[in-house]
């Protein structure tokens, strides 16, 4: 069989720590034990705080750029940074899709693109070295743009907004295939499709050999405490994704309760949510800083149920990829969201989670009542785990799903 060679152009791999880094280096590595060659064009990492001295990074060109190996797959990393000011943003993200265009067309012999979403404009980069190089390209929707911006309530200029839907009709328009998570994103981009039979659903994963159940979880004592309370925790990116208010009311009302609140993390909400910890002295929330990868499902282990909150204006958009882990752990779920979106419709009859609708006028009442079942029955919480994890391992583990890339991949490449 003739080697065939697969170009991963995402703005995130290998060691950022980040979900899409770690869906897309699975992918990678799966497609080279396949028999496809892969290389990624990527940034240095960014994102959060990571050990990057277990990495070799190869400077080039006195720091233009440099290269990394992961598991026998080249990285190729442009420096990017987080800046406070747009102009200083919008400059380094010109510079990474120029840089990574000039390191793309020096890699030969590519049959098939890949990128992610998002940013959206990383399709543009893609498509016209797909174009150049006679590949194929396939544009994977994790977030669906420029909706997200706008649900955000970032998107103020009517102008911008007709450019950024072109633009997203554009990249539609000349993928050769998309690959998108679930039937919700599926029916928001057929209206938007000349050619709708190009989609194709491939749901996220998790890695079953580091996410698992762990009876007797190691962790810091000192922040994560041995005592019988109610554990309810959030761990991720604390954004505007999720909503944050319903998770202060209950913990007004629940103070004095054996009930702990556990938030991990960091992100544009982290302020807000530990002012309004301090407003009110809620003594029954712990604000944690990121915990390295490795600790992550032991901290999952340790507590008894994990919540997650959306935003009713964005819920449409994306899906928590910490869902699947946390059902590899054997955890149940609480979640407000709504019918029709993609946490909803994921989770709705599995029996892993308790399901709130974001629209109900009692969320906050039902949130309360759900917690107090909780407190006082742990059997049924166990239960619930059980039911998730079943679902995990019959759909949702790397193996399954990134076999599922092999084969769309192949199948494009023959096609």
């Amino acid at each position: 069989m003739v080697s065939r060679k697969v170009l991963i152009h995402s703005i995130v791999f290998a060691p950022d720590a980040v979900s899409t880094a770690y869906l897309y280096n699975d992918i990678a590595y799966n497609l080279k034990k396949n028999g496809f060659e892969v290389e990624v064009l990527s940034t240095m990492p960014h994102y959060n705080k990571v050990d990057q001295s277990k990495t070799k990074f190869q400077k080039k060109f006195l720091g233009l750029y440099y290269t990394s190996n992961y598991k026998g797959i080249k990285v190729y990393h442009v420096p990017q940074k987080k800046y406070e000011s747009v102009l200083l943003r919008g400059f380094i993200m010109i510079y990474w899709h120029l840089l990574s265009f000039f390191l793309g067309m020096r890699i030969k012999n590519v049959d098939v693109i890949i990128s992610p979403s998002p940013p959206l404009t990383i399709a543009l980069v893609s498509i016209a070295l797909a174009k150049l190089k006679k590949a194929k390209f396939i544009y994977n929707v994790q977030e669906i743009y420029p909706d997200f911006f706008v649900n955000q309530g970032k998107m103020k200029s009517q102008f911008v907004l007709r450019i950024l839907k072109k633009l997203e009709r554009f990249v539609y328009k000349h993928s050769d295939s998309l690959v998108t998570i679930d039937q919700n994103f599926k029916n928001t981009l057929i209206p938007r499709m000349d050619h709708p039979e190009k989609i194709e659903i491939i749901a996220n994963f998790v890695d079953t050999e580091l996410y698992y159940p762990i009876e007797y979880p190691e962790v810091n004592k000192q922040i994560f405490p041995a005592n019988e309370n109610l554990k309810v925790m959030y761990a991720g990116n604390i954004g505007f994704a999720q909503d944050w208010v319903p998770l202060i009311e209950v913990a007004k009302k629940t103070i004095g309760m054996p009930i702990t609140y556990f938030v991990i993390g960091d992100g544009a909400c982290r302020s807000w949510l530990k002012s309004e910890i301090e407003k009110y002295k809620l003594d029954n929330i712990n604000l944690i800083d990121y915990q390295e990868r490795k600790s992550i499902p032991h901290i999952i282990n340790y507590a008894d149920l994990h919540f997650i909150f959306m935003n009713k204006k964005l819920e449409k958009d994306g899906l928590p990829s910490k869902v699947y882990t946390i059902m590899a752990c054997k955890k149940p779920l609480l979640v407000i969201s709504n019918k029709n979106t993609p946490l909803y419709d994921l989770l709705e009859n599995t029996g892993a989670a308790y399901l709130i609708e974001n629209l109900s006028n009692n969320v906050n009442e039902e949130l309360f009542l759900i917690l107090q079942q909780a407190l006082h029955n742990k059997d049924e919480l166990r239960e619930m785990g059980e039911k998730g994890f079943d679902l995990v391992q019959k759909e949702y583990t790397k193996e399954k799903v990134t076999e599922k890339y092999f084969k769309h991949i192949s199948n494009l490449i023959n096609s």
